[in-house]
């Protein structure tokens, strides 16, 4: 039995992206495809331990799917027509034709979902992964991939993807979608975004199988070989990029010997198949495949030509003057021309808003200022680069390339320490140390928490600004001035803010949302009953964000539709009707203690939050102003015709608008 089972997962793996597209060309519903094959992958699971294996495994499946299709077809009366024609079809026992499979990776990274969407959704349709495999590679639950892969479809389906291949002119542009998903899948197994290990191999080996299946679909495309001779060499020194102890290995310090000489021939192979295929212009891919090959040559680090790697990323950075392509540019440059040449490109990149959190900035501007014996300078770098990784192996090697820099430990106290010691002190209430908490983690972040005070300038604090908060609302701008200058007058540094214009106020409020608009926003299927339920009482309250998101569950007077909100000689009265009365008891689901509205999560051990904010049933806290913000920005992108998002002051309405709610109320 357990054989039996590994062997219906091996096919299933090897044969379903070509079953669900056959479905899918009948059908014309990528969701409905998935479900009548499973259909026949539970039959086999059902059948096989029985009667064994069939001689041919991915027919059977193929067959007893499509018969299922026939079946669904036959019971729908609005495509009674085409029973004839589907009959004819199984009897032939058409097989599904590349052309099929290469529609179904077309549609599963359509242009119209979102990049994390089309991810999930492609490794699901044509990868065969479960939703808990995908989530365990991108280290989420089963249930957020389930959602995605869930709302993926749902998009797919009312937009009314066609199951066709497009034109010449619109293939080349779909297809570069497709390639960005497979490199976004390879790149996150290959370097970790977050987790305890730098590579997950599953994920690269994924990314290397779908490129291949797609290079023999579209085997004329230049891009598409050379997305695979770019991943089959980098994939080659998988073994050599991590020590004993799974710390990274940097490329020049990697045993050569090491690496898979097989993916190096294969990768040579695809990158001649590129050129073979490609025009006079190569793309950014056949670019980025071309450095690959100039490293798997050299054979040593010494050996390597720098000089025609800058070239090629020069090259690269005209095709995609993107901030990364710009820092990696940056490296070559430091290599082919010296540390200074390198690190005058970064410099020019750290105003850039795109890498403010980005760790290999200061991960690269602190290896160049080492190479030119900046060493405080470059233990700072590296330090903050820690800081703003999510890879705990990643962290771990730049912390000992920070403590490994010979120098004095600076003296006084750090920006980070000072800091803590300004939050912590006892005339600041809640409100305070929470807007104050802001400015100064972007400062922490933005300039490394391991910085001395003594050395913050005026033009860093102006930099940080600049990049932040250059193109927010005057409001915001001011709010975290007036943070900046309270934080420098404590620590001595009156001049803080002296770079800092205070921006004027117009007094003038967006307009706030219809009734038809809410209305039309809260009936959404897969909006959450917490966001019904916040902004239907922001609506009718009239109430300030902060002020709702303090209410606590055991104050709630349900009957008289009313609850107090805010501390003890602030408080003032918060009151709803009908419409938040129906969905307050939904959302409470028996809770009687702690706040009405709850994070998604419990807090990890490090952040344990206030008791008062914590709810005793749930072990979740109370959920913050910025995730309320996030999500209703999210939620509104489609409403803003900038679409940038809503902030959530657009559910509050002005004074003529609030005072019928009041007499409503009131009658």
């Amino acid at each position: 039995m357990p054989d039996t089972h590994r062997t219906i997962d091996a096919v299933w793996k090897l044969e379903s992206a070509k079953i669900i597209a056959g479905l899918t060309r009948m059908v014309h519903d990528v969701g409905l495809a998935e479900e009548l094959a499973q259909d026949a992958l539970v039959a086999a699971l059902e059948q096989w331990p029985v009667s064994g294996i069939p001689d041919n495994p991915g027919a059977w499946l193929t067959t007893t799917a499509k018969r299922r299709a026939v079946d669904h077809i036959r019971r729908d009366r609005r495509l009674t027509h085409k029973q004839e024609q589907l009959a004819h079809e199984l009897a032939q026992q058409r097989e599904p034709d590349q052309d099929d499979v290469l529609r179904l990776m077309l549609i599963s990274c359509h242009p119209v979902l979102p990049t994390e969407a089309r991810a999930a959704l492609t490794l699901r349709l044509l990868g065969g992964l479960t939703a808990e495999e995908i989530a365990r590679a991108f280290l989420v639950t089963g249930a957020v991939i389930a959602r995605r892969i869930a709302a993926a479809k749902r998009t797919l389906a009312e937009r009314q993807v066609p199951f066709d291949l497009p034109d010449e002119a619109e293939l080349t542009e779909r297809l570069s979608s497709v390639l960005e998903v497979i490199y976004l899948i390879f790149n996150e197994g290959y370097s970790a975004t977050s987790g305890d290990d730098l590579m997950r191999p599953g994920l690269c080996l994924e990314a290397l199988r779908l490129g291949r299946l797609l290079a023999e679909l579209a085997p004329q495309e230049a891009e598409v070989h050379a997305l695979v001779a770019l991943m089959e060499i980098q994939a080659s020194r998988s073994a050599a990029r991590t020590g004993p102890s799974g710390e990274p290995v940097q490329l020049h310090e990697q045993q050569r010997g090491r690496w898979d000489q097989l993916l190096i021939r294969r990768g040579f192979t695809a990158m001649l198949r590129a050129r073979q295929a490609g025009g006079t212009s190569p793309g950014p891919y056949v670019l980025q495949a071309a450095i690959a090959v100039c490293h798997a040559q050299a054979a040593t680090a010494e050996d390597t030509d720098w000089v025609r790697i800058a070239g090629l990323y020069g090259a690269l950075a005209q095709l995609l003057p993107t901030p990364v392509v710009q820092l990696n540019r940056a490296v070559s440059l430091g290599m082919a021309y010296g540390p200074q040449a390198g690190l005058d490109l970064v410099d020019s990149l750290t105003a850039d808003p795109a890498l403010r959190d980005y760790h290999l900035l200061p991960s690269v501007r602190g290896d160049l200022l080492a190479r030119l014996d900046r060493h405080q300078e470059a233990r700072l770098e590296f330090h903050r680069a820690a800081a703003l990784t999510r890879n705990a192996a990643e962290r771990a090697f730049l912390e000992r390339r920070a403590h490994a820099i010979a120098g004095p430990d600076p003296t006084g106290p750090t920006l980070g320490e000072a800091a803590r010691d300004f939050l912590a002190r006892d005339d600041l209430d809640p409100v305070t140390v929470r807007s104050y908490g802001q400015t100064l983690r972007r400062l922490c972040l933005a300039l490394g928490d391991r910085r001395p005070l003594a050395l913050l300038t005026v033009g860093q604090v102006a930099g940080v600004f600049a990049t932040a908060w250059g193109a927010a609302a005057p409001r915001t701008w001011n709010r975290h001035r007036s943070a900046v200058r309270s934080f420098g007058s404590w620590a001595g540094l009156d001049d803080l803010a002296a770079g800092l214009e205070r921006r004027a106020e117009t007094g003038s409020r967006a307009p706030a949302l219809g009734p038809a608009q809410l209305d039309a926003l809260c009936g959404r299927p897969d909006l959450p009953l917490r966001e019904r339920t916040l902004w239907r009482l922001l609506y009718e309250s009239g109430a300030g964000v902060k002020a709702v998101l303090s209410l606590n569950v055991e104050d709630l007077d349900l009957a008289d539709r009313r609850a107090p909100a805010g501390g003890p000689g602030r408080r003032t009265w918060v009151s709803w009707r009908s419409g938040t009365a129906a969905l307050l008891p939904g959302l409470l689901a028996g809770r009687t203690r702690g706040p009405v509205f709850l994070s998604d999560r419990r807090p990890g051990p490090a952040r344990t939050p206030a008791p008062a904010d914590l709810c005793p049933q749930t072990g979740r806290r109370r959920l913050s102003y910025e995730r309320a913000e996030y999500l209703f920005k999210e939620a509104t992108r489609s409403l803003d015709p900038a679409a940038g998002g809503y902030t959530l002051g657009r559910l509050r309405p002005g004074p003529a608008e609030r005072v019928p709610h009041m007499l409503i109320d009131r009658a």
